[in-house]
């Protein structure tokens, strides 16, 4: 990216390797002094797979069992205006990575085969040699890792995950299914391979700042969670003893249930070698819940939003605010609700960099900003508004199938498509579930969003989109 916000020509990946290791790319210069270890935390970032916001006790939801996450969240700070900056995973994921809009990186859906993403104007992975975290805190001292769910890139000739400078990677995938062939359970068990990699990378870099991060393939359909982690939620049952289906309840709150579990361990390995106090956590989600709609979730997708409108692939708030929970002991203000403070994944860069005392190049043209005064318990607005689009289906009921693009800027969330059709505004945070379709009664606060948000689109990549995106047009009868 140059400092204009443009996105220079792609690069073939050869080039951009060579380049990186001849330090013509990313050339952060030296550490600065204020960096020096022992003042700089360590960083885990721990990102779920399609769970919503509404999805664990601490946010209220009224089932499903997540004791280690609630004492995340009594630990630390519990953002309720946390949002990705995708709909779906790849485009989230990839800010979270870049601190950049994934649309101006032309990441626009998941990266799926390479036809898909040509019909789509995408490319098939993310170009490594863009700024990123690791890379930026690898630079710094710190030792990196990646564990879990990778899904932004193809494997078929592109770069590996180590190339976006992890120093290990774990068990990794793309987007698809992983494990040993024939296992119907592998989901059901990754995460705790996930978090017994994740423990044994930060045993073995203890005594040095370190980055990791957890990706999980949980609560992701298909889902398929063994007997004994679905005994808990017997009573969910559609029938008594012998009834032959598992109801969809039983399916994801099991699921749910064993990703705390697991998290709890790895807190736990945090406590037990003396490191939960140097070390800054992040939870989060990369987007919405799955509709059941979607065949792979048929039996399994009734994750919650909580109390908002829409779900996964959705620009309302159920499809990109999410769950937020920040920990680091004697830092972040323990047992805090953040009601007020907007929250985005493309802050995480510009954040870490901060906190770590990593001084970025002065061309970095990121979308997100520095809140790490946020985390450390200040309250305020957003120095700027936050965009998204979405440019293809969504599935499901007609209530959650949102226009094409999204703004949100204080109270006010704006969504239309870009010939202006299907103006929505929303006071988000006095109609959190998007009832009241304010634009006819406020015109004036659509004039003064429409335009930066038309712009902003006007300046992304172009690329295609699908006929049935942003419509609004079930077909009533007659």
């Amino acid at each position: 990216m140059t400092a204009t916000g443009l996105r220079p020509p792609l690069f073939s990946v050869a080039l951009l390797r060579s380049l990186a290791l001849a330090g013509l790319i990313l050339a952060l210069g030296p550490p600065p002094a204020s960096a020096a270890a022992g003042s700089r935390p360590n960083f885990l970032f721990i990102l779920a797979d399609d769970l919503g916001w509404g999805d664990l006790g601490c946010y209220g939801h009224p089932h499903i069992k997540t004791p280690n996450l609630d004492r995340l969240a009594k630990q630390g700070t519990l953002f309720t205006h946390f949002y990705v900056n995708g709909s779906v995973c790849s485009p989230s994921r990839a800010a979270f990575l870049t601190g950049q809009y994934p649309a101006r990186l032309k990441i626009h859906g998941h990266f799926a085969g390479r036809e898909l993403n040509a019909a789509r104007g995408m490319p098939d992975w993310l170009e490594p040699g863009v700024l990123n975290v690791p890379t930026v805190l690898r630079r710094a001292g710190y030792a990196t890792a990646h564990v879990g769910k990778w899904h932004l890139g193809n494997d078929a000739g592109g770069p590996r995950t180590a190339d976006y400078g992890f120093d290990f990677v774990g068990t990794s995938e793309t987007g698809g299914a992983v494990g040993p062939a024939g296992d119907p359970h592998f989901r059901a068990r990754s995460t705790a391979l996930f978090v017994d990699e994740t423990i044994k990378f930060i045993r073995e870099h203890k005594d040095r700042p370190f980055y990791a991060q957890l990706w999980t393939l949980v609560p992701h359909a298909t889902l398929n969670p063994t007997e004994e982690q679905m005994k808990p939620y017997a009573r969910f049952g559609p029938g008594g003893d012998g009834f032959p289906h598992k109801g969809a309840a039983q399916v994801f709150y099991a699921s749910v249930t064993d990703l705390d579990a697991q998290i709890g361990r790895l807190l736990d390995e945090l406590d037990r070698l003396g490191l939960a106090e140097k070390t800054l956590v992040l939870f989060s989600s990369d987007n919405g819940p799955e509709d059941i709609h979607v065949r792979n979730a048929a039996h399994s997708g009734i994750g919650s939003a909580g109390p908002f409108r829409g779900r996964k692939r959705s620009l309302y708030e159920g499809g990109v605010r999410v769950p937020g929970i920040v920990r680091w002991p004697g830092r972040v203000p323990a047992g805090r609700i953040d009601n007020t403070s907007v929250v985005a994944g493309v802050d995480w860069l510009p954040t870490v960099s901060r906190l770590a005392g990593v001084s970025l190049p002065a061309d970095a043209a990121l979308d997100g900003e520095k809140v790490g005064d946020i985390f450390l318990g200040q309250s305020r607005e957003r120095s700027r508004p936050l965009y998204w689009n979405w440019r293809f289906n969504i599935m499901g009921e007609p209530f959650h199938r949102s226009p094409q693009l999204a703004v949100r800027d204080g109270p006010w969330k704006l969504l239309m498509n870009p010939d202006r059709s299907r103006a929505e505004l929303y006071d988000v945070v006095h109609d959190p579930t998007q009832l009241s379709n304010l634009a006819e009664n406020r015109p004036e606060v659509v004039a003064r969003l429409s335009d930066p948000l038309l712009a902003w689109h006007a300046s992304l990549p172009a690329s295609p989109g699908d006929a049935s995106a942003g419509r609004d047009d079930y077909p009533w009868p007659g």
